[in-house]
């Protein structure tokens, strides 16, 4: 017997899939060590002391940037360019950068600050648990 695949069954198929395959180890710095979580915190991502103030790291793999916008401050967002997709390349001068049409993004908030992008990046979920930054 068939059973027709519904969008939730899809969804939590993909999300547990990509929970299981999203976090190895990440490009652009950081400690290079993702470990499993004890808790419902997910896996490590970083620790803070990799995250530069007024600065931040991208993450490929998860396709996820941790910037910390002043110290002990920290945020998450999507690492794809809501303008036309595009993987974002670096974090420097209070922005997250784009490589492909020139967008930047604020690094407190994911706001557009030059675009071509209309749409701020989106946040994301994450913890800091102690020194451990945890996707959610």
């Amino acid at each position: 017997m068939t059973h027709a695949s519904t969008r939730r069954t899809i969804l939590l198929t993909t999300g547990a899939v990509a929970l299981a395959a999203g976090c190895g180890s990440e490009s652009g710095g950081g400690s290079g060590a993702a470990s499993q979580s004890a808790g419902s915190g997910g896996k490590e991502l970083a620790t803070t002391a990799d995250i530069p103030v007024g600065g931040g790291t991208i993450f490929n793999n998860q396709k996820v940037v941790v910037t910390q916008p002043k110290k002990d401050e920290f945020k998450c967002f999507s690492a794809i360019c809501t303008h036309q997709g595009c993987t974002v390349a670096k974090v420097a001068n209070g922005t997250i950068d784009c490589p492909c049409h020139g967008s930047k993004f604020h690094i407190a908030d994911g706001s557009v600050a030059h675009g071509p992008a209309t749409r701020p990046l989106p946040a994301e979920k994450f913890e800091v648990r102690g020194n451990s930054i945890r996707l959610t």
